[in-house]
């Protein structure tokens, strides 16, 4: 569920946004990231349940598998931790923190354009 979040965000939610003005592109990603940050349950639920998964596969996989397929394993949880949970934890997190501490109201088109420059290609770099 991660994964297809993720992906939805990267090929639907950004690419969309996109378009928008840069004030409009801020206030519309601080306002779905509010919503995130505001610990949405489902939302909570999915993040949280997606590494107690992989803890839980990633043990009861290492009990059956051995040899090729418990490296696999391994580096397939691995990738998910570092790829997915400290990327978010490390770059994206701090970056969405940074963008709703702005007031968009309060500023003019050139620290609107900056902020947005920063702040998008960061953000889909490391997505």
């Amino acid at each position: 569920m991660v994964a297809g979040f993720l992906f939805a965000y990267a090929v639907v939610v950004m690419p969309g946004i996109k378009h928008l003005s840069d004030k409009d592109f801020i206030k519309t990603f601080q306002v779905t990231d509010r919503i995130i940050q505001n610990n949405q349950p489902l939302f909570i639920l999915m993040w949280l349940g997606s590494i107690v998964a992989l803890i839980i596969a990633t043990i009861e996989g290492s009990k059956v598998l051995d040899g090729i397929e418990l490296y696999v394993l391994l580096l397939a949880a691995t990738l998910y931790f570092i790829g997915v949970q400290v990327l978010t934890m490390v770059i994206n997190l701090p970056l969405n923190n940074q963008l709703q501490k702005l007031d968009v109201n309060g500023m003019n088109g050139t620290a609107l354009k900056a902020s947005r420059r920063i702040f998008e290609s960061r953000w889909n770099k490391s997505n």
